[in-house]
């Protein structure tokens, strides 16, 4: 993921909280690459006096405050999403993160893929309700009841079908790379074939039956349109 893949980080303040420079220094540099704005502190009482951040990637073994300290303290006062990071990796310590406040939790050494897809993960679920009906042309998305329905006429998907839609639907015309909505409508550590989403999107165009709302940005991903009004669509279905 970068910052032109998905625009939403570019809004994402994420705060690391890492008393080892070096690794401090590696993880924001990681996140900005990434598209996030992130700024390092190197201990607890810098992390509560900090601007408050959309994501704390919160080291539990700080020098000066305990780490699940800052974790209680922060979800005190914050509803930033938290990711607890430590090398200590023993179910109690997890559990007693987690009771704390921390949204998820992981344990040194890990990956950077595998740190994006937890801030991805973890802001999912902690986004700001929006309107419970999503609209595009003639289709409507109920969140609340998953249904679809295309100029009054009920479209049944099954959930993955549902997932992509939603997906595209959230932001209509922006391109959504294809690992962007795997992660979304199946998992945020999917690992399997991409072609998997073609099958799915081409039963959802057929079940829609509107020539040009589902757009494949070709290298890119998928996008909702403007839907053919001539009835012709140069679309792949």
């Amino acid at each position: 993921m970068n910052a032109q893949a998905d625009g939403a980080a570019e809004r994402t303040r994420v705060l690391v909280v890492e008393d080892d420079r070096g690794i401090a220094e590696s993880l924001v540099r990681g996140l900005r690459q990434a598209g996030y704005t992130a700024e390092g502190v190197g201990n607890g009482r810098a992390a509560l006096v900090a601007p408050t951040p959309d994501v704390v990637l919160l080291d539990l073994g700080l020098p000066d405050i305990d780490g699940v300290e800052v974790c209680r303290m922060l979800r005190a006062r914050s509803d930033a999403a938290i990711i607890a990071v430590t090398a200590r990796g023993e179910e109690a310590d997890r559990v007693v993160a987690l009771d704390e406040g921390a949204d998820d939790y992981l344990v040194k050494p890990f990956g950077l893929a595998e740190l994006l897809a937890r801030i991805r993960a973890v802001l999912r679920r902690r986004r700001p309700a929006g309107p419970e009906v999503l609209r595009h042309g003639p289709m409507a998305l109920d969140l609340r009841t998953r249904q679809v329905t295309v100029g009054g006429r009920t479209v049944g998907l099954t959930p993955k079908e549902f997932g992509i839609l939603e997906c595209l639907a959230a932001d209509p015309g922006r391109v959504v790379s294809r690992q962007q909505i795997l992660e979304r409508a199946w998992d945020a550590h999917w690992y399997g074939p991409t072609k998997v989403l073609d099958v799915h999107v081409a039963a959802l165009r057929r079940k829609l039956g509107v020539p040009g709302l589902i757009e494949t940005v070709y290298g890119h991903g998928f996008r909702l349109g403007a839907p053919a009004s001539d009835g012709q669509s140069g679309e792949p279905s």
